[in-house]
C-alpha cells in the first residue's frame, strides 16, 4: 500500500473506530494497487451493531479535503474524493451479516435467497484486511465461512452451472440467428458463469470481477486444457469466428460439467 493511501486509511479508521456503534472496519483489496491504477479505489467496509451518524455528520467527520460527496439513497454507502483519490465507505449491519451467514451455514432451505447474489459478499468478509475490531465477531464469522460444508458448495454450483448452460444455449441461438448483439451478451454471461461454477467446485468465494482472470488461473481443480481454451475464448482476433467460439464454449462447458 502506498504511503499516501495508508495515511488516508489511518485517518478514516481513526474516525470510524471512535463511533461506539462500529464493530469492525476492513479494507477492500481494491486499495492495494498503485493509485494510478484505473482500478484503484479506497474501499472500507464498516460493520455496525449500533447507531452511526447521519450522512451529513459523517461527511464532516471525514475531515478536510473531502469533495464530490454523495451517499446512497439508503444512506449505507458514502462516495467521495480526497486529493483525487476515490473513496468508498460502505456501512453494513452486523445483524444482517449474521443472517447472511446463517443462510449459508444452517438455514439451507433459504439458500435460494442468495443464489442470484452469489458469494462475493462472503469473499469480502473473508478476505478483507481487518483494520479495527472491537470484539472477536469478525473472527467468528470467518471461522464459520471456512467451515461451510459441501452441501452449500453443491447448491451454489448447481445454480451457476444451470445459468452457464442457459447462456451456452443462448450463444448457439444467437449464432444461428446471426444476432451479433445477443451473441456478445451471451458470451459475457457464459464466461462469467463458467468461472463462477469453477469457483464453487474449488470452494472459493467469488472475487470482484477484476480479479476473476487472475484467480481463475490459481484454482487447483480445472478441466484439462481449460486455461488454454479460456485464453482463446477471450481473444478478439478476427480468426476466432463466432462458430469457433461457440464450439470452444461447448468444450469448456463439457469439461466443467464433468468435474
Amino acid at each position: 500500500m502506498k504511503y499516501k493511501t495508508k495515511l488516508l486509511v489511518d485517518r478514516f479508521v481513526g474516525v470510524l473506530s471512535a463511533w461506539p456503534g462500529v464493530e469492525c472496519v476492513s479494507l477492500n483489496e481494491a486499495a492495494l494497487p498503485d493509485t494510478l491504477d484505473p482500478y484503484f479505489a479506497l474501499i472500507l467496509d464498516v460493520f455496525f451493531s449500533g447507531p452511526i451518524p447521519a450522512p451529513e455528520e459523517r461527511c464532516a467527520a471525514y475531515g478536510d479535503g473531502v469533495v464530490v460527496f454523495e451517499t446512497a439513497k439508503r444512506g449505507n454507502k458514502d462516495r467521495f474524493l480526497v486529493e483525487d483519490i476515490p473513496v468508498r465507505i460502505e456501512y453494513k449491519s452486523v445483524k444482517k451479516i449474521d443472517e447472511l451467514i446463517d443462510i449459508a451455514d444452517t438455514k439451507r432451505d433459504q439458500l435460494w435467497l442468495i443464489k442470484d447474489s452469489g458469494t462475493y459478499g462472503y469473499y469480502r468478509l473473508y478476505h478483507g484486511e481487518i483494520l479495527f475490531a472491537r470484539t472477536d465477531w469478525i473472527e467468528k464469522i470467518r471461522v464459520r465461512l471456512s467451515n461451510l460444508d459441501i452441501l452449500f458448495w453443491h447448491t451454489m454450483r448447481d445454480a451457476h452451472q444451470s445459468k452457464m448452460e442457459h447462456y451456452l444455449s443462448d450463444l448457439g441461438a444467437a449464432l444461428i440467428q446471426g444476432d451479433d448483439f445477443h451473441y456478445l451478451i451471451s458470451s459475457a454471461g457464459f464466461i462469467k458463469t463458467a468461472c463462477l461454477t469453477l469457483f464453487c467446485i474449488n470452494r472459493h468465494f467469488e472475487p470482484s470481477h477484476r480479479a476473476y482472470y487472475k484467480q481463475i488461473h490459481s484454482l487447483a481443480v480445472l478441466p484439462e486444457s481449460f486455461l488454454t481454451q479460456f485464453e482463446t475464448f477471450l481473444r478478439n482476433e478476427g480468426d476466432l469466428t463466432m462458430e469457433r467460439k461457440y464450439s470452444l464454449a461447448q468444450l469448456m462447458a463439457r469439461g466443467i460439467i464433468a468435474l
